[in-house]
């Protein structure tokens, strides 16, 4: 089958298992940065191929257009709330202990839902609250707030016990970040979501994750293409190896890219505005990389981040100071 041929069945996509016993598609749809007015529809045709793991964020500020579109998918019967997995992320700027409830409460109401599958601590970095989203001082500079983590965890911990959350996590954790919170926390987060793709495989992280229970899920698993800020920066799906491989397989390099990550059971998020890149992305779930070829994605690891967190630089928990 090629991979642009249209599936009549949805794919049946693989869960993961949570510490918690919950479980988790381990392929998701991404909603970062897209056009509100084309949300609807790319919700509506990522349901419909088959996904049911949506990753969203309040920072991405289409909350309300992925409710909109989700509760039109439950209306059309297509979906019940029980068969989607609905993820959001807590911001930097509302990580006082006393914002963390009533920001999720509104993350529900934009989502039109009573509970969230899973919610994220979105940075280890605290910023200013009560100044926008992107707080900056008149320099130019973000305003960084002093809140620990730990204490942001006990609010998250309180809101799976009032039931507005099933399971929690972070993004972004260094390991040194999640071995202070596994020693202050009662309930153990469930993933910690970070950029992986073949140029940042991540594989110490992703072991330390392991030896404590905790699920890595890949952003930015295609390499992030169209966010480079020059062409100095690579590009992993114009990698040669990769579309070497895309030939061998008869596949995308999108889904050359796509399976290396599931195939070491990790959780992805990619995200496309268009039909076809949608469900391409879910049948990379179709094929299997062979043994040597796995090793030639390992291969191409450069260490390549793209998304460096350049505004909490200079903040004294940021998470990418340590090698892992």
């Amino acid at each position: 089958m090629s991979s642009s041929t249209p599936h009549k069945m949805p794919i049946i996509i693989p869960n993961v298992r949570l510490n918690d016993g919950h479980e988790m598609p381990i392929m998701g749809f991404g909603t970062y940065s897209g056009k509100p007015e084309e949300f609807t529809r790319m919700i509506s045709d990522a349901i419909n191929a088959g996904y049911r793991h949506i990753d969203g964020a309040m920072f991405y500020g289409n909350e309300v257009d992925v409710g909109n579109a989700v509760r039109q998918k439950i209306e059309e019967k297509v979906v019940k709330r029980e068969d989607l997995f609905l993820v959001s992320k807590l911001w930097p700027t509302f990580m006082s202990p006393l914002l963390v409830e009533p920001t999720l409460r509104q993350t529900l109401k934009d989502l039109q839902t009573d509970y969230l599958d899973l919610y994220l601590i979105h940075w280890p970095t605290a910023f200013e609250e009560n100044m926008g989203l992107v707080p900056k001082g008149e320099d130019g500079t973000i305003l960084f707030k002093t809140v620990d983590f730990v204490d942001t965890w006990k609010a998250m911990e309180a809101c799976v016990r009032q039931g507005l959350v099933r399971s929690i996590g972070i993004s972004n954790f260094n390991s040194q970040q999640i071995s202070r919170l596994m020693s202050h926390c009662s309930i153990k987060p469930v993933t910690n979501q970070i950029e992986v793709h073949a140029y940042l495989n991540q594989k110490k992280l992703i072991e330390f994750c392991r030896q404590h229970a905790i699920i890595v899920t890949a952003y930015g698993p295609l390499g992030r293409p169209g966010f480079q800020k020059d062409e100095s920066e690579p590009v992993l799906i114009l990698d040669p190896k990769v579309k070497e491989l895309s030939a061998k397989y008869g596949r995308t390099p999108a889904q050359i890219a796509l399976r290396y990550l599931t195939m070491q059971n990790l959780p992805v998020i990619p995200k496309s505005s268009t039909k076809l890149r949608i469900e391409e992305n879910l049948a990379s779930l179709e094929f299997d990389l062979s043994k040597e070829d796995m090793a030639i994605l390992d291969g191409l690891d450069c260490g390549y981040r793209n998304n460096k967190w350049e505004w909490a630089l200079k903040h004294p928990e940021y998470p990418f100071n340590l090698p892992f």
